[in-house]
């Protein structure tokens, strides 16, 4: 990749983001504001404060045993901790984050914590449907995003998404209990407060959904700086995609066939990710793995995992 075209892209997100967080910032002054006028707008910022110093710092690892997951240490999976050391020392980590292993069938792999101490979970599923190659590219990903501080940014904009709401669940209740006084002219209102604290907490869930677009795009292109090979991360999402979508026909199969609308996803369309890596030219390659076709080996008594019946009222459900 041309050093220009990864300053300019990483500016323009970087842009995006600020832009959005920005939106949100305003969206709950205006809340506060429209509740309590000045002091409320005060209060509202001293909120997010609090609540960023006072919440509880649950570490990675107590966070990743709630999933029941166990650590993956080099003994017994030499090749996805040497992976993942080697792709740590690429991006300049303090530490390498610890792998865990999630005992789920799903297709799917998330960070924890924060740059200085990370850990990766990668389900079980994850692991018997991709390669090397594939699994590179998704740990790089997840190692961007712990580099750019992206769990920070998230975990910010949905104190700031929880605070508006809360404000604006506050402001629905003085509503309720004031309507007597509204009702016999006692008392008057802004249906302008009204409105905009009726919808508040709507305009802050979507800017909050576009962070975290925002923010895969730039850790996609984080993971082929890592890797120098967008094409094993596009494989990778390719089957992501597939195997996510079969889960979803097996569960949910009358609507299986609706798509979602790109306001409300998370992760960006696979296709467009997809797309942007393929225009990645100069960094076309199979990366540094010597056998990037090779399957990641695990310890024998990590499954492979059989759905067990879940039992329910109206019977048995797998």
């Amino acid at each position: 990749m041309r050093r220009e075209a990864t300053i300019n892209h990483t500016a323009l997100n970087l842009f995006h983001t600020a832009i959005l967080v920005g939106g949100m910032l305003l969206v709950l002054g205006g809340s506060g504001y429209a509740l309590a006028g000045p002091g409320g707008l005060l209060g509202a910022l001293v909120l997010v404060v609090l609540t960023l110093a006072l919440a509880p710092r649950i570490s990675p690892r107590a966070l990743l045993r709630m999933y029941g997951a166990v650590p993956l240490t080099a003994a017994a999976a030499p090749a996805l901790d040497g992976l993942l050391r080697e792709l740590a020392r690429r991006a300049n980590l303090p530490r390498a984050p610890q792998l865990y292993y999630v005992p789920s069938q799903l297709t799917n792999a998330f960070a924890v914590g924060s740059r200085s101490d990370a850990a990766i979970g990668v389900t079980d599923g994850l692991l018997r449907r991709l390669n090397l190659r594939e699994l590179a590219g998704v740990l790089a990903h997840e190692v961007a995003h712990v580099r750019h501080n992206d769990l920070w940014l998230l975990n910010f904009a949905d104190v700031l998404s929880r605070v508006t709401s809360l404000l604006a669940n506050v402001g629905q209740i003085l509503l309720l209990i004031n309507l007597p006084l509204i009702l016999l002219g006692e008392a008057t209102i802004s249906w302008l407060a009204i409105g905009l604290l009726i919808l508040a907490p709507v305009v802050n869930g979507l800017l909050q959904l576009a962070i975290s677009r925002t923010r895969e795009y730039d850790a996609d292109r984080g993971a082929v700086e890592l890797t120098g090979d967008p094409a094993g991360l596009a494989s990778a999402l390719l089957k992501l995609e597939r195997y996510t979508a079969a889960l979803l026909r097996q569960v949910i199969v009358p609507g299986h066939g609706v798509p979602q609308p790109s306001v409300l996803r998370t992760h960006p369309p696979t296709r467009e990710r997809i797309l942007r890596l393929e225009q990645m030219a100069e960094a076309q390659g199979q990366g540094f793995l010597p056998d990037p076709e090779a399957l990641p080996e695990l310890p024998p008594h990590f499954g492979p995992l059989v759905r067990r019946p879940r039992y329910r009222v109206m019977g048995v459900w797998y």
